[in-house]
């Protein structure tokens, strides 16, 4: 598994040891409606603060420098959160690069009388 696909306290945007914004940053969720969404939780059911110290217990506190750029961090939240997804993106831009090549390489290459009289000019 992937350093950038897994779950990590995120104690540097945390309150209060970092499991919501460790939430928010591994879901791609605002960290206000994981708060919210916790307290609330907690408040009906009790067994979400149980939870939540077992996470910040067991989890391990995020690697500085883990992202490059925010476009990066983006990219990685979709990923965890929709695997098929990212991949079916990527291979679409692929696939759009690929085209684009070759419509330039078709271009140079073919019979182009205009650019073969330039170069010859050139000669």
């Amino acid at each position: 598994m992937s350093a950038r696909t897994k779950f990590y306290l995120d104690k540097q945007n945390g309150k209060f040891m970092g499991v919501c914004a460790g939430l928010a940053d591994y879901t791609g969720i605002d960290v206000t409606w994981v708060r919210v969404a916790t307290v609330l939780l907690t408040v009906a059911t009790g067994w979400v603060a149980l939870g939540y110290f077992v996470i910040a217990w067991i989890a391990n506190p995020k690697p500085a420098g883990l992202y490059d750029t925010p476009e990066d961090e983006r990219f990685w939240q979709g990923v965890r959160s929709s695997p098929k997804r990212s991949t079916s993106e990527v291979r679409s831009k692929f696939r759009d690069i690929d085209r684009r090549l070759a419509d330039i390489e078709m271009y140079y290459t073919s019979r182009n009388t205009r650019l073969a009289d330039e170069i010859d000019s050139l000669r």
